[in-house]
């Protein structure tokens, strides 16, 4: 029995801190084994005064505390704040502080679960592997968000449990309509905002559009904010109850701080986008820098392919630079086109969009009992069969089958369409408006069919009666059946979150390369979930954005790279906390090189197209928060690196952020900078790569070099092994690439990396090669 306890602890005090709570929740402080000599009365006072050092008066912890265990277990449970809690656990008696898990649910910000941050595993901990404790959760960290605002109200911006704003902390809390002081707090330490350049070209704010506040009245600035550092909101969900469970931010203990640049565009739908002004948005990023952000996150994009000098996320971003603050931004939403990436400066961390292991499902359950596969976020359900008909069939007279087909506004005949549902494909106009064409003529429901071209490509809206969307196959099925049996009957059955293979996968709206400002920077520099995210939404807002939705959600499910953005910016704020000393390029590179490239079905990552996606999609893969904590080298980038690259792509802006810097006469190529990955835009003959890694794990190891090299290359390296013997030190090698001789592959792109490897990390770097 003693040998059964004995195990039974180690398993106990294995157990790391878990994620936390926006309120106090039920923790178990372990001291061990008892040693005998204590009374219960003496241990219950023990227990009384290790809470009386973390709550704020006698009354409170007595009230907290809920069992003093006595007997064998050495320990007490009682409600605790994230922060009380950590404090205990960092005590030399406490063993550990385990949360109590309650119910098993699943996680409604699943994609933190999807990517390892929230594997609390019993060897992930025998590791010391948990992030998010040896980070405090981001305690301290503060990530300014350049937005649309905050709706400040959500749960998760609480500050309930948080320590006192950092004294260095030097921003404001501006007030405005509908925001005033009350609204920042110790979550919220500061918010902002700018309109100087909206007024210039649009006038004065429309106060049934847009607050002239830091207030959102979108959506889209509170949901970035709330998944780079919103706190755990239990039973949060999309309208109708959709994908209920908790929400969370990635450092969760983070600070905020909002600057509001996006503003509603004048007479156009919320779902059209916000603008940001370019002079709005350098004000917004000057300001942050002199408040004290540690990270800022910009879910912002350009269509145009502008020179650096005339970027300002670029120039804001190397002027946060020079105070060691590291700039996060999205790759932009114009995929699949190549070229198409917005901020592509090589000191920035440009992120893509991939989906994650969880979808909707929503199957079509066909008369003859077939069901089809299809996937919804409509939280209206059907429960009984009702008759099916082809939108084709039952237009109105006169109008054109095309447009009937696709359920265009004012296609559809009242008299064949009430009462049942009708399946419509996608084409012109937005989805959820053919669900309104439905509803107008009487249907109650719509299934929404893929064309060929979009195959079986996943589409998500929030309609308005209840809708699920199939692949191109399956509405092909749905049809023959259709026109099988005289009376057509279906049933759209409900909304389900179900596990999805295989994942990640990447998103076809993500933009993508080669880089049209630098050929030999690979960009993106990274992927991470940004397909359907549920994060705290604007009450002003609808879950579509549309003027004529009148539905309010404080949780909403959104997509594009603006949602992937956060989740870097998140991440990066848990390695600033773990690694106070690193660099904001060391940060760039461990989240790099430590990247996947692999799904949960160990087969290369795919593009949205079903085949294997290249770096021009992702780049160096899918990050993984864990790995990236302990990457064991990095490729390191001073300032002045930047400036000196700038001698040879860009001296324009050079001058704009340091005229003092003195270009060498016999500039280096640009492929040198020392990056955690490169592009040779065109190989007529041999090339040489310079790179330095830096030795950034604790303890003598030996690095091999290996490689995967594409058709129509070779390569020579120099050393292939490095020995390092303590932190810091750093050693270069060279990589001298040949077109090799073979025809067969020529006029494209192919890809290829390398990696060093001890034996327990793996530094991989992603190329790629233009062969003329």
């Amino acid at each position: 029995m003693k040998i059964t306890i004995f195990y039974l602890l180690l398993v106990l005090i294995s157990l790391p801190l878990l994620a936390l709570s926006v309120e106090t929740k039920v923790y178990i402080v372990y001291f061990g084994e008892h040693d005998g000599k204590k009374t219960l009365h003496e241990i219950e006072n023990t227990h009384h005064s290790y809470l009386n050092s973390v709550k704020e008066s006698h009354e409170d912890a007595k009230s907290s505390l809920l069992y003093s265990y006595k007997n064998s277990i050495n320990g007490f449970a009682a409600k605790l704040t994230p922060d009380e809690a950590s404090k205990l656990s960092k005590m030399k008696e406490v063993v550990s502080v385990i949360p109590s898990h309650g119910k098993y649910r699943s996680q409604t910000t699943r994609s933190w679960d999807f990517v390892g941050l929230n594997d609390h595993s019993w060897n992930r901990a025998q590791m010391g592997d948990d992030l998010l404790l040896n980070a405090q959760y981001g305690k301290n960290q503060i990530i300014g968000v350049v937005d649309s605002g905050v709706w400040p109200e959500s749960a998760s911006f609480s500050d309930v449990g948080m320590d006192p704003v950092p004294k260095t902390w030097k921003g404001i809390c501006q007030e405005g309509v509908a925001f005033n002081k009350s609204h920042c707090n110790r979550k919220i330490i500061g918010a902002r905002y700018y309109v100087k350049g909206f007024y210039n070209v649009f006038g004065a704010v429309n106060p049934s559009e847009d607050y002239l506040s830091p207030r959102d009245a979108d959506g889209h600035g509170t949901h970035t904010a709330s998944t780079a550092t919103g706190r755990q909101v239990p039973n949060a969900a999309a309208l109708g109850g959709i994908a209920i469970g908790i929400a969370s931010g990635g450092a969760p203990m983070a600070r905020l701080a909002i600057y509001k640049a996006c503003w509603a565009m004048p007479g156009k739908p919320k779902s059209d986008g916000n603008t940001c002004m370019d002079e709005d948005l350098l004000a917004a990023i000057d300001d942050a820098i002199g408040d004290g952000v540690d990270i800022l996150s910009l879910s912002l994009g350009f269509n145009e392919h502008s020179p650096l000098d005339q970027d300002v996320i670029a120039i804001g971003s190397l002027h946060a630079a020079t105070k060691n603050i590291l700039t996060v931004c999205s790759a932009g939403n114009g995929g699949p086109s190549p070229a198409s990436l917005a901020n592509i400066a090589p000191w920035v961390i440009t992120v893509a969009a991939s989906g994650i292991d969880r979808q909707f499902s929503s199957p079509v359950l066909l008369g003859n009992g077939m069901k089809i596969q299809g996937y919804s976020i409509s939280p209206y359900a059907m429960s009984q069969m009702y008759p099916l008909v082809y939108a084709r069939d039952v237009a109105r007279l006169g109008v054109p089958q095309y447009l009937a087909t696709q359920c265009q506004p004012d296609t559809l005949d009242s008299y064949k369409v009430n009462g049942k549902i009708v399946l419509c494909f996608i084409g012109q106009g937005r989805n959820v408006d053919k669900g309104i064409e439905v509803s107008k003529a009487g249907g109650v429901g719509l299934i929404l069919a893929n064309n060929q071209d979009n195959g079986n490509t996943i589409f998500y809206d929030s309609h308005f009666i209840s809708a699920t969307g199939v692949g191109y196959d399956g509405a092909v099925t749905i049809l023959q059946y259709i026109y099988s049996t005289a009376y057509p009957t279906a049933r759209i059955l409900p909304v389900q979150s179900v596990s999805y293979t295989p994942a990640p996968f990447m998103a076809g709206y993500s933009s993508r390369g080669p880089n049209h400002v630098d050929a030999h920077i690979l960009k993106p520099d990274i992927t991470s979930p940004g397909l359907q995210i549920l994060a705290a939404w604007s009450e002003a807002s609808s879950p579509t954005k549309l003027p004529y939705d009148r539905r309010s959600t404080k949780f909403n499910l959104y997509s594009g790279t603006s949602m992937s953005c956060p989740h870097v910016s998140g991440v990066a704020a848990l390695l600033r906390a773990v690694h106070p000393n690193w660099s904001l390029s060391a940060i760039k590179s461990a989240l790099m090189t430590t990247a996947s490239v692999t799904d949960n079905l160990n087969n290369p990552i795919q593009d949205y197209t079903g085949n294997p996606a290249t770096p021009f999609v992702f780049d160096s893969g899918h990050f993984q928060p864990i790995k990236a904590s302990d990457p064991g080298l990095v490729y390191d980038i001073s300032y002045d690196d930047y400036l000196h690259y700038l001698c040879t792509i860009n001296p324009g802006l050079l001058n704009k952020v340091n005229a003092k810097i003195n270009c060498p006469n016999q500039l280096a190529s640009p492929l040198n900078l020392n990056y955690p990955s490169f592009v040779i835009p065109n190989l007529y003959g041999p090339v040489t790569v310079t790179r330095t890694v830096t030795n950034v794990f604790d303890g003598q190891s030996r690095y091999e070099f290996s490689w995967n090299l594409p058709q129509g290359v070779s390569i020579l390296v120099s050393p292939t092994v490095l020995v390092f013997d303590h932190v810091g030190q750093s050693f270069s090698f060279t990589m001298t690439i040949f077109p090799a001789n073979d025809y067969s592959v020529r006029n494209q792109y192919v890809f290829g990396w390398y990696m060093w490897s001890d034996g327990r990390h793996l530094v991989r770097s992603p190329f790629a090669v233009f062969l003329p």
